[in-house]
């Protein structure tokens, strides 16, 4: 049974392990190994919980495993979702959309945004996101392409 909850810092780790198996094991499939690399990095774990801890992040777990998470900037930004390599195709990451649209209505907010990856795109576009502009993105001095798009509230 898929649940969500609040995260806390004590899910540092287990945030930033389904962020770097996301990118290495699934989002490989569209970006080049240089890309990858340049990509999967959490430099600094303090950092990387206090940004979760800064803003409303939610915890998609099952049967008390964290498979998932996304956050919310107050400006009604996406930063970030990710859902661990093994649990894809289960839910988790429209579950947490929903989530993350509750808490825009709850907060005001018109509109939700984000800079999808190649691989999260068609996700984001069948849940009634529009690309505003294809981006290239440097990481680590490599380019990354992506998408930054949005999504209206009603």
């Amino acid at each position: 049974m898929l649940t969500l909850r609040r995260y806390v810092p004590a899910d540092c780790d287990n945030a930033a392990e389904i962020f770097l198996r996301a990118i290495r094991e699934v989002a490989s499939r569209d970006y080049t190994p240089a890309q990858i690399e340049a990509w999967a990095r959490v430099d600094d774990r303090q950092v990387w919980t206090e940004r979760r801890a800064s803003r409303p992040t939610w915890i998609a777990e099952v049967q008390d495993l964290p498979i998932g998470f996304a956050d919310l900037e107050p400006d009604g930004h996406l930063d970030m979702m990710f859902v661990h390599p093994d649990h894809q195709g289960i839910g988790a990451a429209s579950t947490l959309l929903q989530r993350i649209e509750a808490e825009a209505q709850k907060l005001g907010l018109k509109r939700i945004s984000t800079e999808a990856s190649l691989t999260a795109r068609p996700f984001f576009e069948r849940r009634g996101f529009v690309v505003l502009a294809r981006q290239s993105v440097e990481k680590r001095g490599q380019t990354l392409a992506n998408f930054r798009m949005e999504k209206l509230l009603s």
